[in-house]
């Protein structure tokens, strides 16, 4: 696939000679061309051999955009007033504002990359392309790919940890903490049984219904409670070092919806709608966290609670606030679920039939990694309980790569011998340069920030019954 334009991609050798794909079921016969693999271009619903076979692409943009908002507006959003309290308003909505940016044109990069490579769906792919090229492909794939799903299980655990707040403020902590952690990894695991993301474009509606709704009635709560002027309100504030690298890998975590990309890529009805659907996301995600945390900061001042929906004044309001906010809680982990589990089904059944038909061996399989994958959330969720440490080691050690650090890698390899080629190019190259910096900044700070933020922490002690109610 020559071009004579200088700032194409520079395409690998390997996959116009070789053509050797049968890892993805690929059709070889297209010279010149990349084709996505066979196993997701099925008709929904038809039969084959006596076995079901699965339709991957039911998702129009605009359900993948109303995905990715459930996904990653959900935990993001709850820890921001907090952070605004804590950086100070105008350091704080410059943060945001930047990382915003950066995390919308590193999606762009991603949708750059996945046009160039259509069959790729997580980045243990996408590091599988680079790696052929220095003969580390396997390599490269296990690194970034358990990388990404071990990332995805901790945003699980995060979000059974919300889970468990949530029903002990709800019920005044009528059981033990570890209790509620079970019950919530039943149901996170039963909502996890199906196999592609099409109901997740229906039900994500009642996600981004749930938050917005919590956020508004936090918002409205807070307002009549604390009248605009009656607390001091800090432009910049003086801290810490680690307490505010702390809050900007909390900042971090809100925009840190990277890891789901590829996949929900892959399951488009209309690939080339991939812009479309992250600009629905972005717009709406920025316009929103920043509305919320300046709103709640500036009613309630720099004693706002983490998860901010504690923000509200009185008890009985504060349970409405957290019964509305349950199936954002529940959805956006369900989705983070899935997606961790598709890549090691993947990993797991490559190669078979059970891959791409519903068989019964496919589908305990699909139950059986599910169920372990949320257990592996639900010990996370009770060994680091404190809501922003959590979000704090998690930003650091994953969201500073899969949102920032590793898409400037992509577009580095895909227009490599091509960076200076055209003034366009050399903005580009400035701009991926960056994001690496980003990313090495954010997870070397922030994971030394979040330890000695641990180390002195002396709130709830791992594994105990005793509640951690809003």
């Amino acid at each position: 696939m020559a071009s004579n334009d200088p700032a194409a991609p520079v395409r690998s050798d390997f996959f116009t000679q070789e053509k050797d794909h049968k890892k993805y079921n690929m059709d070889s016969d297209s010279a010149g061309t990349e084709e996505a693999p066979a196993i997701y271009n099925q008709e929904e619903e038809s039969k084959s051999g006596g076995s079901e076979e699965i339709n991957y692409h039911t998702l129009e943009w605009w359900q993948a955009g109303v995905v990715m908002i459930a996904e990653t507006v959900s935990l993001g959003i709850l820890s921001l007033p907090g952070v605004i309290a804590t950086l100070g308003l105008a350091p704080g909505l410059v943060v945001m504002v930047f990382m915003g940016i950066f995390s919308a044109y590193s999606g762009l990069v991603m949708g750059e990359f996945r046009k160039a490579y259509p069959w790729v769906e997580s980045f243990g792919d996408a590091a599988e392309v680079m790696g052929r090229t220095v003969g580390m492909g396997k390599l490269f794939q296990e690194i970034w790919g358990w990388a990404q799903t071990i990332f995805q299980i901790f945003i699980m655990g995060s979000h059974l940890l919300t889970w468990t707040i949530c029903l002990n403020t709800l019920t005044d902590s009528a059981a033990c903490t570890i209790v509620w952690g079970v019950v919530g990894l039943a149901v996170f695991w039963a909502l996890n049984t199906p196999r592609t993301l099409r109901a997740a474009g229906y039900y994500s509606f009642a996600s981004f219904a749930s938050i917005f709704t919590a956020v508004m009635v936090t918002m409205i709560d807070v307002g009549i409670e604390k009248p605009i002027g009656s607390t001091p309100l800090a432009a910049a504030r003086t801290i810490g070092f680690t307490t505010a690298f702390l809050s900007i890998t909390n900042i971090a975590v809100a925009f840190s919806g990277h890891s789901c990309f590829f996949s929900i890529m892959s399951e488009l009805k209309q690939p080339n709608d991939w812009p479309k659907a992250l600009a629905m996301l972005q717009i709406c995600d920025t316009i929103l966290y920043i509305i919320v945390s300046v709103v709640i900061y500036v009613y309630v001042g720099p004693d706002v609670p983490s998860p901010a929906l504690s923000a509200a004044g009185s008890h009985v309001v504060r349970k409405v606030i957290w019964g509305i906010a349950i199936p954002t809680i529940v959805i956006a982990g369900v989705i983070y679920g899935h997606v961790a589990a598709r890549y090691v089904f993947v990993r797991v059944f490559a190669g078979t039939k059970h891959l791409a038909t519903r068989t019964p061996l496919g589908v305990i399989g699909w139950l059986g990694i599910t169920a372990i994958l949320w257990i592996i959330a639900w010990v996370i969720s009770q060994s680091i309980p404190v809501f922003n440490n959590l979000l704090g080691f998690v930003a650091a050690l994953f969201a500073s790569w899969f949102s920032y650090g590793l898409p400037g890698v992509l577009w580095l390899w895909l227009y490599y011998g091509k960076w200076f080629a055209t003034p366009k190019n050399t903005v580009q190259f400035i701009l991926n340069a960056f994001l690496v910096i980003i990313g090495l900044i954010v997870c070397a700070l922030g994971l030394w920030c979040t330890g000695e933020a641990m180390a002195k922490d002396e709130g709830r002690d791992p594994w105990s019954c005793a509640s951690n109610a809003a």
